[in-house]
Parts: structure tokens; C-alpha cells; sequence
């Protein structure tokens, strides 16, 4: 299985965005973005895929580098030499692999209780039923994500292992454990690299700087 976690550092963007930000959609200069995604292909030796995420459950299947970036929350591919990746600042970067196929998938809050993860997982099946290993990787923890008391209950009431609580006590949620517990609800082996993007200096975190960059999960055949 490849994949590689991506950090705020090594690349050429300025200010809020410092240094390797990956997305175009934050209001960064996108020449310099263009050059981090290039620095990022150089080192891969391969084409990277991006998408347009919007938080939903639609995944899309490529075998090339899109032209234009599709609306998707979720990328696989069949087709080695061509790396796919999901850009986030504090939700959690999920890549899957089986023997035929690899996932990029962006599970926010909203994202996990639209199903998307159990979508990834079922489209992988369908091309093909060999084992699944996923890989969870950085996003903001259970302490650090406080939410409004409905939010809280809206997901609890689904995932009832996602109930957090911040220091001070105020309703939080803990979205990466109620994944990895989806996940092997789901027969699905699970590599657990999550830390917490807000604690970690070297990862852009929205909910930390509100204006800031995206790092990516990436993931090939």
C-alpha cells in the first residue's frame, strides 16, 4: 500500500498559507499553488488527482489526472501511475487499498453521516472483493472539535463512540474513532495515523487559524 500524509512545510506559499498548501479554493496566489502541487508530483514521479470536495457521499472513478477537477468527495482508481489525493485541514484525510484498486476519500462530520466512507468501501467491493486496508490519517481530535449541543446529538445518535468532550467540558466529537470503529465494523483492516491537526504546528488547521492552507492524504497503486 503507498500512501503518503503531506505537512504545511516544504513548499512556496506565504503568510496564512506557509508553506506547502495544495488548494485552490483558499484564496492563496494559485501560480504558487500550482508550483506546490509540482513539487509534490516531482517527488511522487507521477501525476497527482485533486478534487472539488463539497462534503457529500458522490465518489468519482479516474484513470488520469482530470482536466477539471471533479465534485466529489471521494477518488479511485484502477490505474497505476497516478497518485489520488484528498486535501483537509482538519477533517480526516481516508485512503483505502484492496488488490485492484485505491481510495482517496474526505470524511468531515458531515461527510461520515452522509455515509461516504461505507460508500468508498462499497465501490471498492464491487471492483473487487479482495481484503481492505485503510488508512486514517490527521484531523482535529476529540477535544479539540467543540460543536453546539444539536450537532453533538445529530452524530452521537449515530456514532455513540464519537461523544468527546473539550477541557472545559462543552459538547466535543471524536470523529476519527467513530470512523475507525465504522471501518471495522466493516472487516476492514485499519492503520490508525491520526493526530490532531489543530495541536500540531506543522498541519494547516482550520478550526485552529480559520484562514490557512490544505495538506493532503495521497494515495497510488
Amino acid at each position: 500500500m503507498n500512501y503518503r500524509f503531506t505537512n504545511r512545510t516544504g513548499g512556496l506559499s506565504t503568510g496564512a498559507f506557509h508553506s506547502l498548501n495544495l488548494a485552490l479554493h483558499v484564496e492563496d496566489d494559485a501560480n504558487v499553488v500550482a508550483k506546490n502541487r509540482k513539487i509534490l508530483e516531482e517527488d511522487l514521479a507521477m501525476p497527482v488527482a485533486y478534487m472539488n470536495q463539497v462534503h457529500g457521499n458522490a465518489l468519482c472513478e479516474v484513470d488520469a489526472r482530470p482536466e477539471v477537477e471533479p465534485t466529489a468527495d471521494g477518488l479511485i482508481t484502477r490505474r497505476k501511475g497516478v497518485a489520488l489525493a484528498v486535501m483537509v485541514a482538519d477533517c480526516i484525510p481516508l485512503l483505502m487499498a484492496n488488490s485492484s484498486a485505491v481510495a482517496a476519500v474526505h470524511v468531515g462530520r458531515r461527510g461520515l453521516v452522509n455515509g461516504v466512507a461505507k460508500q468508498a468501501l462499497q465501490e471498492l467491493r464491487e471492483i473487487d472483493p479482495s481484503p481492505i486496508t485503510a488508512v486514517v490519517g490527521p484531523s482535529i481530535c476529540g477535544s479539540c472539535y467543540e460543536v453546539s449541543e444539536d450537532i453533538y446529538r445529530e452524530v452521537v445518535d449515530l456514532y455513540p463512540v464519537a461523544a468527546s468532550a473539550t477541557v472545559d467540558g462543552t459538547f466535543a466529537l471524536d470523529l476519527s474513532k467513530a470512523l475507525v470503529e465504522e471501518l471495522r465494523g466493516e472487516s476492514v483492516t485499519v492503520i490508525d495515523e491520526s493526530r490532531c491537526t489543530v495541536e500540531d504546528l506543522d498541519l494547516y488547521s482550520f478550526r485552529r487559524d480559520g484562514v490557512t492552507g490544505r495538506q493532503a492524504g495521497v494515495i497510488w497503486l
